[in-house]
């Protein structure tokens, strides 16, 4: 299948006059589009809520849109906390899934009214010394073993830092409810980036199973699960796209099985998705630097790892489009790299493109989640400006690129002044 950008190359000239390459750039239409097409695909839960990953792309303009969708926000940390708060969302809109978590975190998820969600069983006495009894909590399921799908072994559960066994949770739910607590949550990901649609209804089932279970030996009230993340999106032109219809439809089947016939049709069904939520719907943009013709054929732009560190940090593929070339030939063969001092500081390797010219604008595709959220300042790299796309084709800028005087403004070295 063809991946083609949602932005052409007069658009990507026009932003560019006022905001300079790189930029990573948010397709607002396509973000509405798909927060609708989830929350269609689970109607026929009536408890149903998506609780966007904020570490995947934590710009308050993008968590307004999604809220304006129905969503909450799924925090990790303090400062997720308060970019949640910041666009109004507080109380049971805010999934707070926080790991070796500080005091100063916890407290303030408590004081917002979020759900928590505790990822081992010693913090159940941490959170209830430092900030009372929850009237509902979750808790973070890892089986161990190996996650499979068939005969495909799809990730290591044994291996995460993640979750609880079953007899914790079923010890740390019976320990809450003999202090107060009312209703339970159940979570668990054992996945990530799972392409086509069998991961999440398994996922589904294999969680329904445990309330089940936890029901029966606890006797306590299963109020929700929550699914996470996990569901993948075509980074490659030939993967299919994920089928959230498909997905729903068969979770409700298996909650129809299991759930219902254990008199648990009440339980809510909550997702966390990061990447299939904004992964599709942002591009890098980037202009082509300079050219080199050594033992292999270099294209250098002006974005860099500290822009997209993905492909760098674990070799992830993603699709680059020459703007304004979309049809022509691929009969050519470069390495797409940026100018870190480092050699793995590459977008692409022998990656199939049309001929590129210096002054030629790319766009790599699919970085609109964990793309700017991931980038750094190494070589004294700035980090970029985001700039959200609106349906109309009006755009505004919605974090401006860093300068080096925010480089330098975290330093306490007094004697410093600096000087451009």
């Amino acid at each position: 299948m063809r991946k083609v950008p949602f932005i052409t190359l007069e658009k990507a000239k026009e932003i560019a006059q006022e905001i300079p390459t790189p930029y990573h750039i948010y397709d607002e239409a396509g973000i509405r589009k798909n927060a609708r097409a989830l929350k269609a695909a689970f109607a026929w839960n009536p408890g149903f809520k998506e609780y966007f990953a904020v570490k995947a792309t934590p710009n308050p303009y993008i968590l307004q849109i999604l809220r304006q969708e129905g969503c909450g926000c799924d925090c990790a940390t303090y400062t997720e906390l308060l970019l949640a708060e910041a666009v109004g969302c507080t109380g049971k809109d805010i999934m707070f899934s926080s790991n070796v978590t500080p005091e100063l975190d916890m407290g303030k998820a408590w004081d917002l009214g979020a759900y928590i969600n505790l990822d081992d069983v010693t913090p159940v006495d941490f959170l209830v010394r430092n900030c009372g009894v929850p009237e509902s909590v979750c808790c973070r399921y890892n089986p161990g073993g190996s996650f499979s799908l068939g005969n495909t072994i799809m990730d290591m559960p044994r291996d995460a830092k993640f979750g609880m066994t079953e007899d914790q949770m079923a010890g740390a739910f019976l320990h809450l409810a003999q202090l107060g607590t009312k209703h339970f949550g159940i979570h668990a990901l054992l996945a990530s980036n799972a392409n086509g649609n069998a991961y999440y209804p398994e996922l589904a089932a294999q969680l329904f199973r445990l309330a089940v279970r936890l029901k029966q030996s606890t006797g306590v009230h299963i109020a929700f699960i929550n699914l996470s993340g996990g569901v993948g999106v075509d980074y490659r032109p030939e993967q299919p796209q994920c089928d959230i219809a498909a997905i729903g439809e068969a979770v409700r089947q298996h909650y129809q099985a299991i759930l219902v016939p254990a008199g648990m049709g009440d339980v809510a069904i909550y997702t966390e998705l990061g990447r299939f939520m904004l992964a599709p719907f942002g591009h890098l943009i980037s202009t082509v630097l300079h050219q080199k013709h050594i033992y292999k054929e270099y294209v250098g732009l002006d974005a860099c790892a500290a822009n997209l560190m993905r492909p760098a940090l674990y070799g992830a593929y993603h699709h680059i489009t020459v703007l304004g070339k979309e049809d022509a030939l691929l009969d050519h063969v470069y390495d797409v790299v940026g100018g870190l001092c480092e050699n793995n500081d590459k977008f692409a390797i022998d990656r199939s493109l049309p001929m590129v010219e210096i002054g030629d604008m790319v766009a790599i595709h699919d970085t609109g989640a964990h793309g700017f959220s991931m980038g750094y300042n190494y070589n004294g790299k700035l980090r970029s400006a985001e700039v959200l796309l609106h349906p109309d084709g009006s755009f505004t800028k919605i974090r401006r690129a860093e300068t080096p005087e925010d480089y330098f403004a975290t330093l306490d070295f007094s004697p410093f002044h600096f000087t451009r």
